[in-house]
Protein backbone atom coordinates (compact mmCIF):
# COMPACT_ATOMS: atom_id res chain seq x y z
CA UNK A 1 0.00 0.00 0.00
CA UNK A 2 2.88 2.03 0.95
CA UNK A 3 4.27 1.62 -2.21
CA UNK A 4 1.42 2.51 -4.31
CA UNK A 5 0.90 5.96 -2.76
CA UNK A 6 5.15 6.75 -3.09
CA UNK A 7 4.21 5.89 -6.70
CA UNK A 8 1.18 8.12 -6.97
CA UNK A 9 3.18 11.13 -5.15
CA UNK A 10 6.16 10.48 -7.50
CA UNK A 11 3.95 11.11 -10.27
CA UNK A 12 2.31 14.14 -9.16
CA UNK A 13 5.63 15.84 -8.55
CA UNK A 14 6.47 14.44 -11.94
CA UNK A 15 3.45 16.15 -13.83
CA UNK A 16 4.67 19.45 -11.42
CA UNK A 17 7.87 19.44 -12.81
CA UNK A 18 5.96 19.10 -15.84
CA UNK A 19 4.09 22.36 -15.58
CA UNK A 20 5.98 24.38 -13.88
CA UNK A 21 8.97 24.21 -16.90
CA UNK A 22 6.30 25.61 -18.88
CA UNK A 23 5.37 29.60 -19.19
CA UNK A 24 2.27 30.03 -17.65
CA UNK A 25 1.83 32.84 -20.35
CA UNK A 26 2.87 30.42 -23.05
CA UNK A 27 -1.17 29.87 -24.37
CA UNK A 28 -1.42 33.43 -24.52
CA UNK A 29 1.73 34.05 -26.01
CA UNK A 30 0.67 31.30 -28.48
CA UNK A 31 -2.50 33.14 -29.47
CA UNK A 32 -1.87 36.49 -29.66
CA UNK A 33 -1.53 38.73 -32.99
CA UNK A 34 0.40 41.46 -33.69
CA UNK A 35 -1.19 44.64 -34.24
CA UNK A 36 -0.36 48.15 -34.70
CA UNK A 37 -1.67 51.89 -34.04
CA UNK A 38 -0.62 55.51 -34.43
CA UNK A 39 -0.94 57.35 -30.97
CA UNK A 40 -0.57 60.87 -30.73
CA UNK A 41 2.00 62.14 -27.00
CA UNK A 42 1.25 65.93 -25.89
CA UNK A 43 2.32 67.72 -22.69
CA UNK A 44 -0.43 70.80 -21.16
CA UNK A 45 1.20 74.24 -20.90
CA UNK A 46 3.73 73.80 -23.91
CA UNK A 47 6.35 72.35 -21.91
CA UNK A 48 8.96 70.47 -23.26
CA UNK A 49 7.98 66.59 -24.38
CA UNK A 50 9.83 64.36 -22.67
CA UNK A 51 11.37 61.33 -23.65
CA UNK A 52 9.00 58.45 -23.51
CA UNK A 53 10.58 55.17 -23.93
CA UNK A 54 8.96 51.75 -24.40
CA UNK A 55 9.02 51.01 -20.72
CA UNK A 56 6.76 53.99 -20.12
CA UNK A 57 3.65 52.77 -22.19
CA UNK A 58 1.00 50.88 -20.80
CA UNK A 59 -1.55 48.60 -23.24
CA UNK A 60 -4.89 47.17 -21.87
CA UNK A 61 -7.37 45.16 -22.93
CA UNK A 62 -9.70 45.10 -20.24
CA UNK A 63 -8.27 44.56 -17.18
CA UNK A 64 -4.99 42.50 -19.40
CA UNK A 65 -1.77 44.00 -19.79
CA UNK A 66 -0.99 43.26 -23.35
CA UNK A 67 3.31 42.88 -24.23
CA UNK A 68 4.31 46.21 -26.18
CA UNK A 69 6.65 44.57 -28.86
CA UNK A 70 7.52 48.24 -30.75
CA UNK A 71 7.37 51.98 -29.22
CA UNK A 72 9.12 54.21 -32.40
CA UNK A 73 8.92 57.97 -32.80
CA UNK A 74 7.17 58.63 -36.10
CA UNK A 75 10.28 59.95 -37.99
CA UNK A 76 13.35 59.22 -40.24
CA UNK A 77 12.55 56.02 -41.66
CA UNK A 78 8.98 55.21 -39.74
CA UNK A 79 7.93 59.21 -40.54
CA UNK A 80 5.94 58.29 -43.80
CA UNK A 81 2.49 59.69 -43.81
CA UNK A 82 -0.67 59.77 -46.11
CA UNK A 83 -2.70 62.76 -45.51
CA UNK A 84 -5.83 63.81 -47.06
CA UNK A 85 -7.45 67.29 -46.96
CA UNK A 86 -11.57 66.25 -47.15
CA UNK A 87 -13.92 69.48 -47.67
CA UNK A 88 -17.15 69.44 -47.79
CA UNK A 89 -19.03 70.81 -50.70
CA UNK A 90 -21.96 72.05 -49.12
CA UNK A 91 -19.40 74.60 -47.16
CA UNK A 92 -20.27 78.11 -47.31
CA UNK A 93 -18.31 80.24 -49.85
CA UNK A 94 -16.15 82.29 -46.93
CA UNK A 95 -14.91 79.06 -46.42
CA UNK A 96 -12.35 80.56 -49.53
CA UNK A 97 -10.94 82.70 -46.63
CA UNK A 98 -9.22 80.19 -45.06
CA UNK A 99 -8.18 78.55 -48.39
CA UNK A 100 -4.13 80.38 -48.02
CA UNK A 101 -4.19 78.97 -44.26
CA UNK A 102 -4.35 75.23 -46.16
CA UNK A 103 -1.93 75.88 -49.00
CA UNK A 104 0.38 77.39 -46.39
CA UNK A 105 -0.37 74.30 -43.85
CA UNK A 106 0.38 71.75 -47.44
CA UNK A 107 3.46 73.52 -48.77
CA UNK A 108 4.88 73.19 -45.01
CA UNK A 109 4.72 69.04 -45.19
CA UNK A 110 7.76 67.28 -44.78
CA UNK A 111 8.45 65.19 -48.07
CA UNK A 112 7.82 62.65 -46.12
CA UNK A 113 4.15 63.48 -46.07
CA UNK A 114 1.80 62.95 -49.17
CA UNK A 115 -1.12 64.76 -49.58
CA UNK A 116 -4.42 64.10 -51.02
CA UNK A 117 -7.42 66.66 -51.86
CA UNK A 118 -10.78 65.72 -51.79
CA UNK A 119 -14.44 67.15 -52.39
CA UNK A 120 -16.98 65.53 -49.89
CA UNK A 121 -20.67 65.59 -52.42
CA UNK A 122 -23.81 63.06 -53.01
CA UNK A 123 -22.16 60.92 -49.96
CA UNK A 124 -18.61 60.03 -52.39
CA UNK A 125 -15.67 62.14 -52.46
CA UNK A 126 -14.71 63.66 -56.00
CA UNK A 127 -10.70 63.34 -55.56
CA UNK A 128 -9.23 66.80 -56.97
CA UNK A 129 -5.77 65.31 -56.66
CA UNK A 130 -4.71 61.73 -55.47
CA UNK A 131 -1.50 61.05 -52.82
CA UNK A 132 1.61 63.38 -53.96
CA UNK A 133 4.31 64.26 -52.42
CA UNK A 134 4.43 67.45 -55.00
CA UNK A 135 2.80 69.70 -52.34
CA UNK A 136 2.41 72.94 -54.72
CA UNK A 137 0.52 70.38 -56.73
CA UNK A 138 -1.34 69.42 -53.90
CA UNK A 139 -2.29 73.28 -52.81
CA UNK A 140 -3.44 74.15 -56.40
CA UNK A 141 -5.84 71.50 -56.19
CA UNK A 142 -8.04 73.72 -53.38
CA UNK A 143 -10.62 75.56 -54.68
CA UNK A 144 -14.12 77.11 -53.68
CA UNK A 145 -17.17 75.25 -52.17
CA UNK A 146 -19.65 74.51 -54.59
CA UNK A 147 -22.42 75.67 -52.03
CA UNK A 148 -24.11 72.59 -52.36
CA UNK A 149 -23.94 69.12 -51.09
CA UNK A 150 -25.94 67.38 -54.15
CA UNK A 151 -28.80 65.27 -54.11
CA UNK A 152 -27.77 63.59 -51.05
CA UNK A 153 -24.86 64.93 -48.86
CA UNK A 154 -23.52 63.16 -45.86
CA UNK A 155 -19.84 64.09 -44.59
CA UNK A 156 -20.07 60.46 -42.77
CA UNK A 157 -20.99 58.59 -46.09
CA UNK A 158 -18.64 60.67 -47.86
CA UNK A 159 -15.03 59.96 -45.55
CA UNK A 160 -15.98 55.93 -45.34
CA UNK A 161 -16.17 56.06 -49.35
CA UNK A 162 -12.40 57.64 -49.07
CA UNK A 163 -11.33 55.12 -46.24
CA UNK A 164 -12.29 52.16 -48.08
CA UNK A 165 -10.99 53.04 -51.95
CA UNK A 166 -7.59 54.10 -49.89
CA UNK A 167 -4.66 51.94 -51.06
CA UNK A 168 -2.93 49.60 -48.73
CA UNK A 169 0.35 51.09 -47.05
CA UNK A 170 2.44 50.93 -43.92
CA UNK A 171 2.31 54.66 -43.53
CA UNK A 172 0.26 56.45 -41.32
CA UNK A 173 -3.64 57.27 -42.02
CA UNK A 174 -4.52 60.48 -41.83
CA UNK A 175 -7.51 63.05 -42.84
CA UNK A 176 -8.45 66.37 -41.98
CA UNK A 177 -12.12 66.99 -42.42
CA UNK A 178 -13.56 70.38 -43.02
CA UNK A 179 -17.19 70.20 -42.66
CA UNK A 180 -20.44 71.30 -40.12
CA UNK A 181 -21.25 67.71 -39.68
CA UNK A 182 -24.89 68.27 -41.06
CA UNK A 183 -25.80 65.19 -42.52
CA UNK A 184 -28.19 66.15 -45.07
CA UNK A 185 -28.73 62.81 -46.72
CA UNK A 186 -30.84 62.17 -43.64
CA UNK A 187 -33.30 65.18 -44.24
CA UNK A 188 -36.31 63.02 -44.51
CA UNK A 189 -36.24 62.31 -40.88
CA UNK A 190 -37.39 64.02 -38.22
CA UNK A 191 -34.53 64.88 -36.07
CA UNK A 192 -35.45 67.83 -33.90
CA UNK A 193 -33.60 67.79 -30.57
CA UNK A 194 -29.88 65.92 -29.67
CA UNK A 195 -29.87 62.58 -31.57
CA UNK A 196 -27.22 60.11 -32.65
CA UNK A 197 -26.19 59.83 -35.50
CA UNK A 198 -25.55 55.76 -36.41
CA UNK A 199 -23.43 56.71 -39.58
CA UNK A 200 -20.95 58.37 -37.46
CA UNK A 201 -20.37 55.72 -35.44
CA UNK A 202 -20.08 53.29 -38.68
CA UNK A 203 -17.67 56.07 -40.34
CA UNK A 204 -15.73 55.55 -36.98
CA UNK A 205 -15.98 51.86 -37.05
CA UNK A 206 -14.29 52.06 -40.85
CA UNK A 207 -11.72 54.69 -39.30
CA UNK A 208 -10.41 52.26 -36.70
CA UNK A 209 -10.71 48.96 -38.91
CA UNK A 210 -8.35 50.90 -41.34
CA UNK A 211 -6.43 52.53 -39.00
CA UNK A 212 -7.45 55.75 -39.93
CA UNK A 213 -7.14 58.94 -37.97
CA UNK A 214 -9.66 61.74 -38.78
CA UNK A 215 -9.08 65.44 -37.29
CA UNK A 216 -11.89 67.63 -37.97
CA UNK A 217 -12.54 71.29 -38.70
CA UNK A 218 -16.18 72.89 -38.22
CA UNK A 219 -17.01 75.29 -40.77
CA UNK A 220 -20.48 76.72 -41.63
CA UNK A 221 -22.58 75.19 -44.81
CA UNK A 222 -25.27 76.49 -46.93
CA UNK A 223 -28.84 75.98 -46.53
CA UNK A 224 -31.36 76.74 -44.10
CA UNK A 225 -30.16 73.80 -41.92
CA UNK A 226 -27.35 75.37 -40.65
CA UNK A 227 -29.22 78.28 -38.79
CA UNK A 228 -30.90 75.30 -37.19
CA UNK A 229 -29.78 75.20 -33.62
CA UNK A 230 -29.96 71.61 -32.88
CA UNK A 231 -29.13 70.67 -36.34
CA UNK A 232 -26.20 72.64 -36.35
CA UNK A 233 -24.98 71.36 -32.40
CA UNK A 234 -25.29 67.82 -33.64
CA UNK A 235 -23.41 68.49 -36.38
CA UNK A 236 -21.06 69.86 -34.42
CA UNK A 237 -21.40 66.50 -31.97
CA UNK A 238 -20.62 64.48 -35.03
CA UNK A 239 -17.57 65.48 -36.09
CA UNK A 240 -16.33 65.67 -32.20
CA UNK A 241 -17.04 62.48 -32.00
CA UNK A 242 -15.67 60.90 -35.20
CA UNK A 243 -12.17 62.74 -34.22
CA UNK A 244 -12.20 61.48 -30.54
CA UNK A 245 -13.30 58.19 -31.42
CA UNK A 246 -10.26 57.72 -33.84
CA UNK A 247 -7.96 59.58 -31.90
CA UNK A 248 -8.11 62.68 -34.13
CA UNK A 249 -8.31 66.28 -32.84
CA UNK A 250 -11.27 68.54 -33.47
CA UNK A 251 -11.60 72.40 -33.71
CA UNK A 252 -14.30 74.76 -33.48
CA UNK A 253 -15.12 77.88 -32.29
CA UNK A 254 -19.23 78.48 -31.70
CA UNK A 255 -21.08 77.95 -35.19
CA UNK A 256 -19.35 80.71 -36.97
CA UNK A 257 -16.43 81.07 -39.39
CA UNK A 258 -13.08 80.91 -38.10
CA UNK A 259 -11.28 84.10 -38.67
CA UNK A 260 -8.55 82.06 -39.57
CA UNK A 261 -8.07 78.34 -39.60
CA UNK A 262 -3.95 79.30 -38.97
CA UNK A 263 -3.97 78.27 -35.56
CA UNK A 264 -5.78 75.46 -35.59
CA UNK A 265 -3.61 73.81 -38.18
CA UNK A 266 -0.71 74.89 -35.93
CA UNK A 267 -1.89 72.91 -33.25
CA UNK A 268 -2.64 70.17 -35.76
CA UNK A 269 1.25 70.15 -36.79
CA UNK A 270 2.08 69.97 -33.22
CA UNK A 271 0.11 66.89 -32.84
CA UNK A 272 1.35 65.09 -36.35
CA UNK A 273 5.01 65.99 -35.24
CA UNK A 274 4.52 64.00 -31.98
CA UNK A 275 3.16 60.76 -33.42
CA UNK A 276 4.54 57.43 -32.17
CA UNK A 277 3.89 53.91 -33.91
CA UNK A 278 2.79 51.88 -31.26
CA UNK A 279 2.86 47.80 -31.74
CA UNK A 280 1.47 45.38 -29.15
CA UNK A 281 0.16 41.49 -28.89
CA UNK A 282 -3.60 41.39 -28.62
CA UNK A 283 -5.86 38.28 -28.23
CA UNK A 284 -7.97 36.95 -31.00
CA UNK A 285 -11.25 35.96 -31.00
CA UNK A 286 -12.74 33.66 -33.40
CA UNK A 287 -13.19 36.31 -36.11
CA UNK A 288 -11.80 39.43 -36.61
CA UNK A 289 -12.93 42.33 -34.81
CA UNK A 290 -12.33 45.88 -33.40
CA UNK A 291 -11.10 45.13 -29.77
CA UNK A 292 -11.08 48.21 -27.26
CA UNK A 293 -8.06 48.81 -25.42
CA UNK A 294 -7.03 51.58 -22.96
CA UNK A 295 -3.11 53.31 -23.25
CA UNK A 296 -1.43 55.38 -21.01
CA UNK A 297 2.27 56.34 -19.67
CA UNK A 298 4.07 56.20 -16.41
CA UNK A 299 5.59 59.72 -17.29
CA UNK A 300 3.21 62.27 -15.18
CA UNK A 301 1.76 65.63 -17.66
CA UNK A 302 2.20 63.12 -20.98
CA UNK A 303 -1.30 62.54 -22.53
CA UNK A 304 -1.27 59.67 -25.45
CA UNK A 305 -3.96 59.90 -27.86
CA UNK A 306 -5.29 57.24 -29.86
CA UNK A 307 -8.35 55.32 -30.96
CA UNK A 308 -10.40 54.29 -28.50
CA UNK A 309 -10.35 49.98 -30.71
CA UNK A 310 -7.73 48.42 -32.63
CA UNK A 311 -8.71 46.08 -35.41
CA UNK A 312 -7.17 42.42 -34.24
CA UNK A 313 -7.61 39.71 -37.11
CA UNK A 314 -8.79 36.15 -36.12
CA UNK A 315 -6.66 34.03 -34.31
CA UNK A 316 -4.93 31.60 -36.93
CA UNK A 317 -6.86 27.91 -37.36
Amino acid sequence: MKSRIKGLLAAVLSLAVIFNCVPMNAAETDASVPVRMTVTASVAGNKRMPEISQQDIIVKQGKQRLNVSEWVPATGQNAGLELFILIDDASDSRLGTQLDDLRAFINAQPSTTSVGVGYMRNTTVQIAQNFTTDHAAAAKALRLPLGNAGAYGSPYLSVIDLMKRWPASDNRREILMITDGIDRARRGIPTRGLYTNPDVDTAADVAMQTGTMIHTIYAPGVGRWQHNYWEATNGQMGIAKLSDVTGGESYFLGFGMPVSFQPYLGQLQEALDNQYLLSFSAQPGKKGQLRNVSINSEIAGVDLGSADSVWVPAASK
